[in-house]
This record gives structure tokens, C-alpha cells and sequence, in this order.
């Protein structure tokens, strides 16, 4: 059966170049070719022919590499449709961008692909071995003084030589980039004199971000800006690094009606967006507007466009921005079964491509987590206020009240993979753990704030989440207290190692590796400035920081007990599975009193793993939860002859001691501490 909507956007053919563009409810189509000196003039308009499934083309030899063009549409008034055959509209699969004086956007017809990738491949890593780090394309470098200045802060500055070996040296696999499709402030934004820094107002699927290329690529036009993204994954491949993309395609910068039109209102309005009988725009993202992914063609539109990136651009994969909107249907609920959701694993072109939802929006029944289809990874945001509650929270309400509200149940759950969220089929590599995000307090504020400081982003502090699960160990931000900055770097310490020791797949927001602070801001989404760019001078603490965090990504690595593939079944050998036994204190199995106890928040943590395809690997982690220090016995278990201790969060370098325990043996653990020891 034909494809009616292949080849959309423009194909460069023997009888010149061909646009196709699909649109249901418009009665009329034409193409703008502008001037080659004045991309304001029009030089040649084109009328286009529709075909019974909604599809208009036209072909021309003036269509060529180099030429900028745009569509005007016209339709009728009715409810929900919002077309205006005067306004210049960007082909919603126009592969590069160009820009006009005053501000509009033109297609751009790209050059035939002649990119030489070399012996550059995809490094293809495993989830159970992935260590996401989530960067901003530009913040990484911008700082970097060892980036040559006119590199700092663009693609090719995150791919110079310097910010790969960083990369390297702290052992992650795989970059995960906030939004580098191309972008715009909001209109609120702009008249604020401010602008969109993390970049999730997306204006087009299919072109890279022009601002994060370097001023001669910016000069060289949309081509070169190509080619230096291209030339970015190829050097980060060739280092054995991942390119992960955050692509937002849940809206678009249209915003909502009366917003700036640029693309697929004025191309049909009716078709593209989520809208109530009246015409009214049904937003379950808080941006404006909600793509209606229950119709075909804008299911079509997004995964043309992550074929694009992940053939074309060699891409690694996506994590998906409000993802539950996209799974919505045509009466806007949730369906764990939707065929964009399946489409996106089941697609022959995308095998092999890493899926990561973030499993909620702001619709009803906007939360999703341990929902989405088999094949997806999902952001765990239990995980992250969980592990906050152990370390943070909890801890503040034990010195204000003497008893900590929570015992240390919770935490094993989530230590363990988090199997009550997930489904037995999907395994713990279904959860992304995290402790921080773009969004939200760095790991160094969630110890030093107990409320965000927002004033900088010019809402008068009432943006950003007041949830912040935070505790600021008794002074409010920065302070020269040595007792107070003491427990905090432990607090960190305890963080990174949970989040880099538990079962699933870590993800690490850049700069938490060695304690960067945003000064209190928690949605920091509108600075672009030191603020938000990652700092490459550090203190001698942060050095120290920076050490633990390579530290433990290198023993999450050589233990594969700490990464297990499925969940292990009560009395079964499942292969890539790991043994878990949980003993007490005193070294006995828990009780039911030591999971739930706020007066027990101390377990020693036994894993064994159930070799398929590495080497038989057994760890023990013990993770103490009060602040007073606690004796521990080492637990008996058949096979396990000693204990070598690997990392102790209470020492502040990380110095690997290598000491031989035998079990039995009786330790003292200091207060909010945990241990990794490796058995044999």
C-alpha cells in the first residue's frame, strides 16, 4: 500500500526540487521562493496541487540547494482553523532555517549530504552500563578557558578536545543535551528584555539550534551550522560517547491563539493542535498549545523528524519532554498502548535508539510514572524526592523533632530498582534515576536552601516548584560555618553515591559532579549568563567532589552487581538479575521494625550478581540514616570470606582504603554515612 504522507518537506529530484506538505483543511497552498539578495522580497510564488490524502506539492527547478522559501496557506474561517493566506509560514520539515532583518523565518533548501563521517559509529552502550549526563549545549564550555574563546559555548566547543576529556576522565557515557532543536524566546520573555535559556520553545523539528554554532558557521549559513553539529556527534562518537537529544514535541512556540503563527497553526490550525469544540486550545503542557498527536499527521511529523536525527545526524537517542502528551488520544486520556508510543520503539529506522520519557504532563491524568509501554525508560521522580526525603528532609525533621518521619524502607525499594513501579517484563532499566535536573535546585542548593530564590527570573519569586525536598543544615544558603559546610559536602556525597550505586540508569546533571550552585534559583530557565554556565575553576572541596564522583561511576562500572538487567524472583537464578539480602544493624535479616522504624534508618545492602555475560560480582553497601554514628556487624553469608572496603562517603576525598573485614566483624559507621565494600 503507498505511503500518502512519505517524502514530506523538500526532495531534491532530476526534475528539480520537490515540496510536499500536508494539510487537511486548507483549500489552498503556494510556495514563496524569495529573492537571492532580499529574503524579504518574493521573487516567485508556485501554486500547489493537493492529492486525496491531504498531501500539496509542487515541483521546480528553481526549487535548488541555497534557495530560501516559505508557504502561504488559505482555508476557510470555520471554528478552529486559522488561516491567513498573507502570512509566510515555515515548512514544518524545512531541514535548515534562515533568517530575515526583521526578525521572519524562511525554509532553507539544504545542499545534498556529502558529510564525511569517517569511521565515526554510534557506541552503541548498553543501558545497564549508561551514566546519562544532562548538559546545556552551551553552558558546558561557555567557561571553559581552555576552549579557544571563539568555540566557547557551541557545538564544536562541547566537542573540543578539552570538554570530551573532562567528559572521559569522569567516566560518563553518554551526553544528554537540553533542547538543541531550533528554538525562540516566548513573546512574555522577549518583552521582559530576558530569553530562553534552556530551549524548550522548539520552532522547528528538523534543524539544529544556529545560535549554538560557532559566529563562522553562523556566517557560513544553515549549512555549515549543519555541518558543525554533525561534526560535534562525530567527534563525541569517536570518543565512545553518546549523543543524547531532549526533544520537545509535546508543543510548539505558537503558543497559544493570538500567539506568534509561524508553521502548523497557519498550515491547519484544526489538525495540528489539541482543541475543545469552540476552538479553544486544550493545553495540558502550561505552554500555550498541545500537538494533537491523535491525528496522523502530527504522529507522522514526529517520527520523520527522530528519523532525522537519528539517521541523518546519527543521533543516540531522546529523552522525550512531557511525554504523557503524546500519548494522549482523541479524547485527550492517556493510553499506555498509543501508536505514537509504540511506533517509537516498534520503528525499523529507530532500533537501537535510547527512549526516555519524562512520564507526566499537566493535563488530567498527567501523571504517568512506571505507565509507558515496554522498550521506554522513564524519568523516576519518586526516586528523586525519596532519596532527598533519606538524606534532606528527613534529616531536618530529626533535629527539629528528635525522630526522622521515615524509616528506610522506602529507600531500599528505589536502592533496589524499583520494582513497585515497574513492571517484572520492563526490569530496573526502566527507571532513569535522578537526584537533580535542569529544573529545580542543583545537588549543592538542595543542602544549602530550604527555599528557592527566585527574584532573578522577574516573577517576583512565584515561579518554580516550592517542593523542593530540601534542608539547609541550619543556615539559609552560603555561610563560612565549617560544621555547616562539612555536613553538606557529606549530604552531596551521600547523594552522588546512591544515585551512582543504585540499581538503574543514573542520570547526573552537569556540575553536580562537583558541587555547582545556582545561588538558590530553582528555575533558572530564563538566565543565560555564569549563573547557569557550568564553572570550570574549582575549589579545592570541589576537586575533592569531582574525585568522589569519578570514584564512584568507576566502581558502578567494574561492579556489575550494582547494574543489574532484570529483577531477581524469590527463589530463582534469573540471568543479569542481581540476589539481593538485607540485613540489619547487627547483621541479622531485617524485620519488619528495621524497614519502617524512623529509629532504624541503617541497612547493609548484599548483591550478588547472576552472571549472563560478565564475571560473578558481589557487593555490599551499608547506608546509615541518623546523624549520631552507629556500630555495625558485617553480616555471615554463605560464600563471603571478607569485605574490602572500596568508599566511605564520610571521608571527603574518597581515598580508596582497600581494608580486608571478615564477617562478623564489628565497625563503626559515622552518622549520615554509607559504605560500598566489594565481598569475596
Amino acid at each position: 500500500m503507498p505511503d500518502a504522507l512519505a517524502d514530506l518537506g523538500v526532495t531534491l529530484t532530476a526534475k528539480g526540487g520537490q515540496l510536499r506538505v500536508w494539510s487537511g483543511n486548507a483549500t489552498g497552498l503556494e510556495l514563496c521562493l524569495f529573492d537571492e539578495k532580499d529574503p524579504t522580497w518574493v521573487a516567485k510564488t508556485l501554486p500547489m496541487t493537493r492529492d486525496d490524502a491531504g498531501v500539496w506539492s509542487v515541483t521546480s527547478r528553481l526549487l535548488k540547494p541555497g534557495v530560501r522559501y516559505s508557504i502561504r496557506a488559505s482555508g476557510p474561517a470555520a471554528s478552529g482553523n486559522s488561516f491567513d493566506p498573507t502570512l509566510h509560514l515555515i515548512d514544518p520539515y524545512a531541514r535548515g532555517l534562515a533568517r530575515t532583518a526583521n526578525g521572519e523565518w524562511r525554509g532553507y533548501v539544504q545542499e545534498p549530504d556529502t558529510f564525511d563521517w569517517g569511521h565515526s559509529k554510534k557506541p552503541r552502550v548498553g543501558l545497564d552500563h549508561t551514566v546519562l549526563y544532562e548538559a546545556h549545549a552551551k553552558g558546558i564550555s561557555k567557561l571553559n578557558p581552555d576552549v579557544p574563546e571563539e568555540l566557547r559555548g557551541t557545538y564544536a566547543g562541547l566537542a573540543n578536545e578539552t570538554t570530551i576529556a573532562y567528559l572521559q576522565e569522569l567516566g560518563v557515557t553518554s551526553v544528554e543535551l537540553l533542547p538543541v532543536q531550533q528554538f525562540v524566546s516566548e513573546q512574555r520573555l522577549i518583552k521582559q528584555g530576558l530569553v530562553n535559556y534552556w530551549g524548550y520553545n522548539t520552532l522547528n523539528f528538523f534543524t539544529p539550534h544556529a545560535a549554538y554554532a560557532s559566529k563562522q558557521a553562523q556566517f557560513g549559513g544553515t549549512g555549515a551550522v549543519l555541518r558543525e553539529f554533525k561534526g560535534m556527534v562525530k567527534l563525541l562518537h569517536e570518543a565512545g560517547l553518546e549523543v543524547i537529544m531532549d526533544v520537545v514535541y509535546n508543543h510548539t512556540s505558537e503558543e497559544g491563539i493570538g500567539g506568534p503563527t509561524t508553521s502548523l497553526r497557519g498550515l491547519d490550525n484544526a489538525s495540528y493542535y489539541r482543541q475543545a469544540p469552540d476552538g479553544t486550545y486544550i493545553d495540558v503542557t502550561g505552554c500555550g498549545n498541545s500537538l494533537n498527536t491523535a491525528t496522523p499527521a502530527a504522529m507522522r511529523l514526529v517520527i520523520d523528524s527522530l528519523r532525522y536525527w537519528a539517521n541523518d545526524l546519527q543521533v543516540d537517542g531522546f529523552r522525550f519532554d512531557l511525554a504523557v502528551t503524546l500519548g494522549r488520544d482523541d479524547k485527550n486520556e492517556f493510553q499506555t498502548e498509543h501508536p505514537l508510543l509504540l511506533a517509537i520503539k516498534d520503528d525499523p529506522q529507530l532500533q537501537g535508539v535510547k527512549i526516555i520519557s519524562e512520564p507526566w504532563d499537566l493535563g488530567m491524568g498527567g501523571w504517568q510514572v512506571g505507565k509507558f509501554p515496554d522498550g521506554w525508560s522513564e524519568w523516576n521522580d519518586g526516586y528523586r524526592d525519596r532519596m532527598r526525603d533519606f538524606w534532606l528532609t528527613d534529616v531536618g525533621a530529626a533535629r527539629a523533632t528528635g525522630s526522622a518521619p521515615n524509616g528506610i524502607g522506602s529507600l531500599a525499594r528505589r536502592l533496589a530498582g524499583s520494582a513497585h513501579v515497574f513492571s517484572q517484563e520492563r526490569g530496573p532499566l526502566a527507571s532513569v534515576n535522578f537526584i537533580t535536573a535542569h529544573d529545580g535546585f542543583t545537588m549543592a542548593d538542595l543542602t544549602a536552601y530550604n527555599q528557592k530564590h527566585n527574584l532573578g527570573n522577574g516573577e517576583n519569586n512565584r515561579d518554580g516548584t516550592d517542593n523542593n525536598h530540601s534542608f539547609n543544615h541550619g543556615v539559609e544558603g552560603s555561610t563560612d560555618d565549617a560544621a555547616v559546610t562539612d555536613t553538606r559536602r557529606k549530604a552531596m556525597r551521600n547523594l552522588l553515591g546512591t544515585l551512582l550505586l543504585s540499581a538503574g540508569i543514573p542520570m547526573l546533571t552537569a556540575g553536580d559532579e562537583f558541587g555547582r550552585t545556582q545561588r538558590g534559583n530553582n528555575n533558572a530557565y530564563n538566565q543565560d549568563g555564569e549563573l547557569t554556565w557550568l564553572p570550570w575553576q574549582h575549589d579545592d572541596w570541589q576537586e575533592d567532589l569531582l574525585q568522589v564522583s569519578r570514584q564512584l561511576i568507576q566502581f558502578r562500572r567494574e561492579n556489575p552487581a550494582l547494574r543489574p538487567v532484570r529483577y531477581g524472583l524469590a527463589g530463582e537464578t534469573v540471568p543479569s538479575a542481581t540476589q539481593m539480602d538485607w540485613y540489619n544493624k547487627q547483621g541479622l535479616s531485617m524485620s519488619e521494625e528495621d524497614w519502617d522504624s524512623p529509629a532504624e534508618r541503617t541497612l547493609q545492602y548484599l548483591a550478588a550478581s547472576t552472571p549472563e555475560f560478565e564475571e560473578f560480582n558481589r557487593i555490599l553497601l551499608i547506608v546509615h540514616g541518623l546523624e549520631d554514628d552507629v556500630t555495625v556487624t558485617l553480616p555471615q553469608h554463605e560464600g563471603v570470606m571478607s569485605y574490602a572496603l572500596l568508599w566511605d562517603s564520610a571521608d571527603e576525598d574518597g581515598t580508596e582504603s582497600m581494608v580486608e573485614h571478615a564477617p562478623g566483624t564489628e565497625l563503626t559507621v559515622a552518622g549520615t554515612s554509607m559504605q560500598l565494600f566489594r565481598a569475596h
